[in-house]
């Protein structure tokens, strides 16, 4: 498999290089490494620098402040951030409305839609958060209960959403509601879009195993959403919901595996820092752990080539997550296992990321980092569609095995 980018991409590559010397300072090690304090202040500042040069939104139209790129380019750029250190999604929502909100609203959404939404998602000022996950409704998502009943020309919203990432930072929420109660599961759903600033809704932190307020519950009462802000129109919520999923999950995996391998270098790292590096096991797990960054990687590849063909993200995406979230799990064991029972009185400085791998620059030392690491990577099986789903996607439309056999559909 040929893992080199075609010679059209040097170009853009360059252009890249040229626009981080020019922004980045001497001596540059990574966002990582700058204190907490800084490194508030230069996120902030970094988003405001990609918005004016339209490398936020970079495949999005440029009528709507984006790039006008294609997907080719913007693997490239997540490339380059994530390689030299710097965020390519600075804000923590900004997964949701750049990846997830905005390449939907651009394939179901109305031109009024686009008009009113794009823009204010690129410049910040609507911070989406993801609103399909309820108490009864995890992976058998179109069992959800929340409910949107007509009301002249606007839905009243009743119900309660759980998990949401990022949730006690959003403005906003894309998320499915059942409109229609006497039609089967997935065909009385509808694709809304509420603003959470508003009497009716309630958003409450849940606080995770490692500490963090870093999701939300929501909780609807007689909160109002309007007719206009349905994409795809009433009922149609299921075939909306299923296309945002494939660009969940086709999203950024060139850019997870070398996140993945910069975690690898801090891990080395920790281990000549306390000895272990001469424990001939750990070695042979750290070479492990290097072979399955490298499968990522050409996993990914593949993946990014079917976009480049005009394919829709496909099942090779199901590997992605699935190699991603149970290698994030073996990785962070081996460290807890370097660290010994440091890992019992962790300090150092507190995470960069919570869902992601450290980025570059942050110190490989930090046991409260890597403590935090490895209770976020238990969830990684499980959000964002369990492995258990992701082998059943696998099993079914990559190896042609027989389909697993299912209840009778109501």
């Amino acid at each position: 498999m040929d893992l080199s980018y075609p010679p059209a991409a040097d170009d853009f590559r360059e252009e890249i290089r040229g626009f981080l010397r020019e922004h980045l300072p001497q001596g540059w090690t990574g966002w990582g490494a700058l204190p907490p304090a800084e490194r508030e202040t230069f996120v902030r500042d970094w988003r405001a620098l990609l918005v004016e040069h339209r490398f936020l939104g970079l495949t999005w139209p440029a009528e709507y402040g984006g790039g006008g790129r294609g997907l080719l380019e913007q693997s490239i750029l997540i490339e380059e951030f994530v390689r030299i250190g710097v965020p390519f999604l600075p804000h923590p929502n900004d997964t949701f409305s750049l990846n997830l909100l905005g390449p939907t609203l651009l394939h179901a959404g109305t031109e009024e839609q686009r008009s009113r939404f794009l823009r204010p998602t690129l410049t910040g000022e609507m911070r989406w958060a993801q609103g399909f996950s309820e108490p009864d409704a995890g992976s058998d998502l179109f069992n959800l209960r929340t409910r949107g009943v007509v009301d002249g020309d606007e839905l009243v919203l009743d119900g309660q959403k759980v998990w949401q990432t990022a949730g006690t930072t959003a403005n906003w929420m894309f998320t499915l509601v059942r409109t229609d109660p006497a039609a089967s599961r997935a065909k009385g759903l509808s694709f809304v879009l509420v603003p959470l600033d508003q009497p009716g809704v309630e958003v409450r932190g849940i606080r995770t195993a490692a500490g963090e307020v870093e999701f939300a519950e929501v909780f609807l009462t007689g909160a109002r959403a309007a007719l206009g802000d349905v994409v795809g129109g009433l009922g149609n919520g299921a075939a909306v919901a299923l296309a945002l999923l494939g660009y969940e999950r086709g999203a950024g995996g060139v850019a997870a595996a070398l996140g993945m391998a910069i975690e690898l270098e801090r891990l080395v790292e920790l281990a000549r820092a306390n000895g272990a590096a001469a424990d001939a096991r750990l070695r042979s797990r750290v070479g492990a752990c290097w072979t399955r960054v490298h499968v990522l990687r050409c996993v990914a590849l593949r993946a990014l080539s079917a976009g480049l063909e005009g394919k829709p993200p496909g099942p090779e995406s199901s590997l992605v997550k699935a190699l991603t979230a149970e290698h994030h799990q073996v990785a962070t064991e081996l460290a807890m296992d370097i660290l010994g029972p440091a890992a019992l009185t962790p300090n150092g400085p507190q995470p960069a990321e919570w869902l992601r791998p450290q980025p570059r620059g942050f110190d490989p030392l930090s046991s409260t980092a890597w403590v935090s690491d490895f209770l976020n990577a238990r969830a990684g099986t499980i959000y964002g569609g369990s492995s258990e789903i992701q082998r059943t996607t696998i099993a079914e439309r990559i190896l042609g095995l027989p389909a697993e056999v299912r209840g009778t559909a109501r």
